[in-house]
């Protein structure tokens, strides 16, 4: 199936490693030209390199910090100057810190929500404008089932995934009307570094070992493992892909039916 991405340009937060290189990855070798962005200059000019090496593509590197709005837009124009537009916007950057309502901070909960809530407001805010300019563009935010059916042992992540969740769904009906097509991909856990770091403060508060958390945690999961990188990435771009073209507003869970409703 063609997805019709060959010579798109998408910009994917968070690429250096985990989903977003995953996706990044996956864009690339369907054809489109790719920008990355994260915080750290080194981990993001190796993934580019390695990137581009892989698939051949072109892979377009640029550094900075989605809490700050001047570094956003630097990112963002630093991409249009390069690539001469942006098609496509894949937020992915940002994870919260877990924990229990008194082990946490003032700081962690803005933390949580200053990156992994408003920074894909920030990422959106800059990218739409040029998306209005060339006649439409593809938003795809990947979040977290924990947005929808929150967790108590998770409260930062799962306050920020909701309001993610919510500006999706409203930025969604503001902007179809211009053929900008924004959706939510929320993944249940997937085997990355940051699920290595999530897994073991599961762990510390419930008192068991990691490995009897990380079991607790397939057992949780109809299928019966963790969700891989790869297959967040596959769903992300078909979502942002010329197939989709009529997925607007949708929330798309993808935990291997961990959690369970009739409403999702």
């Amino acid at each position: 199936m063609d997805l019709g991405l060959k010579g798109k340009v998408a910009l994917v937060t968070g690429g250096s490693k985990g989903i977003g290189k995953a996706v990044a990855r996956g864009l690339a070798e369907e054809g489109a030209r790719v920008a990355i962005c994260a915080r750290t200059q080194r981990e993001l000019e190796a993934a580019a390199a390695e990137l581009g090496k892989v698939t051949g593509a072109e892979v377009f590197a640029v550094a900075g910090d989605l809490t700050r709005e001047a570094d956003v837009k630097k990112i963002v124009d630093a991409t249009v100057g390069r690539l001469q537009r942006i098609d496509i916007l894949i937020n992915n950057a940002g994870a919260a810190p877990g924990g229990l309502l008194m082990d946490l901070s003032e700081e962690d909960w803005q933390t949580a929500l200053q990156l992994k809530f408003m920074g894909y407001v920030r990422c959106m805010k800059a990218v739409i404008p040029h998306m209005l300019k060339q006649g439409g563009g593809r938003i795809v935010n990947i979040i977290g089932n924990d947005g929808v059916k929150p967790i108590g042992i998770e409260l930062t992540p799962s306050a920020a995934n909701a309001a993610d969740l919510a500006v999706t769904v409203a930025l969604a009906e503001q902007y179809g009307k211009y053929n900008i097509c924004i959706n939510a991909v929320n993944p249940g856990p997937v085997a990355t570094e940051r699920w290595d770091y999530l897994i073991g403060g599961i762990a510390k508060v419930r008192k068991i070992s990691v490995d009897e958390a990380q079991k607790r945690a397939e057992r949780s999961i109809p299928l019966g493992r963790i969700c891989t990188p790869e297959e967040v990435a596959n769903v992300a771009i078909f979502v942002a892909s010329e197939r989709a073209s009529f997925m607007n507003g949708a929330l798309i869970t993808l935990d291997g039916g961990q959690r369970k409703a009739l409403l999702d």
